[in-house]
């Protein structure tokens, strides 16, 4: 009875925690930003696997005398990773906007474009080149690190505070111009809209200004190295990656969504590290992240959250009781496309004492092995933001650009897994066997 005790307390008060986080505006809006841009992300991957597996004269189909003609399609896939993964700043802060607008009942995609035009406005738009010990000023330009992944935190901060202004701006009758009845209701809409649109850019604009006047560095230098590297450094390392899964982990055990209430967190930061290891890689040189959001789910959630794939075969290798062989075995099939709410609730896991504690430590283990794996060069580090639903070993081999220790080392950490889980599943067997006894 106190153990029942003390896990609905502490139940109810991860509910509480959950229902605060789900309830704030910008990590709602952030959160499904982010959504709606895996599948550029997925799409620039894609690129990246055909350039590499395809029309690679080295590695690639093209390497084969016949085909050698795909050589000549390299272009293409190098196209399609520029548009994708080098704008997705730009693509962020014009969903944030959208989003953000929603919440405060403003229609239309109008509000994504104040967004970027405030983000573009805190930039430099030009850069210095340097040939030959001589400098030469390119003008009218934008840099590459404002667009890509680099940007990222400014062009959210950006984003956010520039539509609030215009949000409340917008709602303001007196900078309201009114048009005739007779003039039509879009182009009455654009004059309605002009003074906010204008007092919002001239204000980003400005501020943008006065950082660069008082501190001789621009916005993006201040956020990128103040606030946007410690963070990357701290949860592209192995330490701040499994607190992101324990704390994911301790709330699926309590029966709320974890991966949702550590997403605005963790998508931003593992979304920006598989982005610069597809560019990196499509380009030639070194890939820098070991983790990302590919690594997260093909060492540290295959088969699903907790590393279920693990339970399931523990289970239909040792388990006796009746009511969890059935529910692997129906729980299997979805599991290889790691879909594993069926075996969440249905065995059940959360505030199941017993099985809650493999389901959290798994994926730690797991994500540490294929770490150290990675870093020693046994496997390859991930390139490829492949689908989640892809099964087991195919992702692993996708994900890596067909790198074959990659697969060996997530088969290991699914054995790993299945060694975890067997003693508890014997455990949960003596459990009711004790109970039909007592009966």
């Amino acid at each position: 009875m106190q153990e029942n005790s003390f896990m609905d307390k502490f139940s109810n008060i991860l509910g509480r925690i959950a229902a605060v986080v789900n309830n704030l505006k910008y990590i709602k809006v952030i959160k499904n930003a982010f959504t709606v841009l895996v599948p550029v992300i997925i799409t620039g991957a894609f690129g990246t696997l055909f350039s590499a597996m395809v029309f690679d004269a080295d590695n690639g189909l093209a390497q084969i005398k016949v085909l050698r003609f795909l050589e000549n399609l390299k272009p293409i896939s190098s196209a399609i990773g520029y548009v994708t993964l080098s704008f997705l700043t730009i693509y962020v802060v014009f969903l944030i906007g959208i989003e953000l607008a929603k919440l405060n009942e403003i229609k239309g995609v109008f509000p994504g474009i104040i967004a970027v035009m405030s983000y573009l406005a805190v930039n430099p738009t030009f850069i210095e080149v340097t040939n030959e010990d001589v400098s030469t000023v390119v003008e009218n330009v934008l840099a590459k690190q404002y667009t890509d992944t680099k940007g990222l935190f400014l062009g959210m901060f950006v984003a956010i505070v520039s539509v609030e202004l215009y949000s409340w701006l917008e709602k303001q009758d007196g900078l309201k111009i009114k048009m005739p009845d007779t003039v039509p209701a879009n182009v009455s809409k654009s004059f309605s809209s002009l003074f906010p649109t204008i007092i919002t850019i001239v204000v980003v604009s400005s501020v943008g200004f006065a950082i660069k006047a008082i501190t001789g560095l621009y916005a993006y230098d201040i956020m990128y190295n103040i606030i946007q590297k410690p963070l990357e450094n701290v949860f592209h390392g192995l330490p701040g990656n499994l607190l992101l899964m324990f704390i994911a982990q301790l709330f699926w055990a309590m029966g709320i969504h974890g991966p949702q209430m550590i997403k605005p967190i963790r998508d931003p930061l593992l979304l920006t590290a598989i982005a610069v290891n597809t560019e990196a890689f499509q380009a030639g040189k070194e890939v820098p992240n070991i983790l990302t959001m590919p690594f997260w789910d093909i060492y540290m959630t295959v088969g699903g959250s907790g590393v279920t794939i693990g339970l399931l075969i523990a289970i239909l290798l040792v388990g006796k009781r009746k009511d969890m062989r059935e529910i692997a075995k129906l729980s299997f099939v979805p599991g290889l496309f790691n879909i594993n709410e069926p075996v969440i609730f249905g065995m059940p896991i959360m505030l199941n004492p017993i099985l809650a504690i493999p389901f959290i430590i798994t994926p730690l283990v797991t994500g540490t092995i294929a770490y150290f794996a990675t870093a020693i060069g046994f496997a390859a580090k991930t390139v490829v933001m492949v689908p989640w639903p892809i099964p087991p070993v195919i992702n692993a081999y996708l994900a890596t650009a067909g790198d074959f220790g990659a697969v060996i080392t997530q088969i290991i950490c699914i054995a790993v897994a299945v060694l975890i889980y067997i003693p508890f599943v014997k455990v949960t067997d003596r459990q009711q066997l004790k109970k039909h006894a007592e009966a």
